[in-house]
């Protein structure tokens, strides 16, 4: 049986997320699953799906990625998969927290080592989040 699609959204996208955090084995497993729980409670039109192997996240185009490394859950927001413009001013991004670092005009990184630590900037990730989809086309 096919599965039915619709634009950009394929509906076997958020059960390969279930699939690979259900296989991983990693000690900061907890914590990935509370920043996909953010990201996605951030805004009901997002949705998500593998790519690059991770856990990633879109509207119309994908705007996050989940990277999880030894010792922290790192969040690549981007405006697509090329960095277009190397300048790290950033965009216009709420950031109540100081939570972004700037890897190029388009492209932030946020890094939570703890469940502690996420929990507590919850708020400003969703303003975060908010913030970037509204620069996607």
């Amino acid at each position: 049986m096919a599965l039915k699609k619709s634009k950009n959204i394929n509906i076997s996208e958020t059960a390969d997320v279930d699939a690979f955090i259900k296989n991983l084995d990693h000690p900061l497993k907890a914590e990935l699953e509370l920043v996909r729980s953010v990201i996605l409670g951030a805004d009901p039109r997002i949705r998500e799906g593998i790519k690059w192997n991770s856990p990633s996240f879109h509207v119309d185009e994908y705007f996050a990625t989940i990277n999880i490394r030894k010792d922290v859950v790192l969040i690549i927001l981007h405006l697509g998969a090329k960095v277009k413009d190397n300048s790290t001013a950033g965009l216009a991004i709420p950031d109540p927290d100081g939570l972004l670092e700037w890897l190029a005009k388009d492209r932030a990184a946020v890094r939570f080592a703890d469940m502690e630590s996420i929990k507590k900037h919850r708020g400003a990730l969703e303003k975060i989040v908010r913030g970037w989809i509204r620069y996607l086309s």
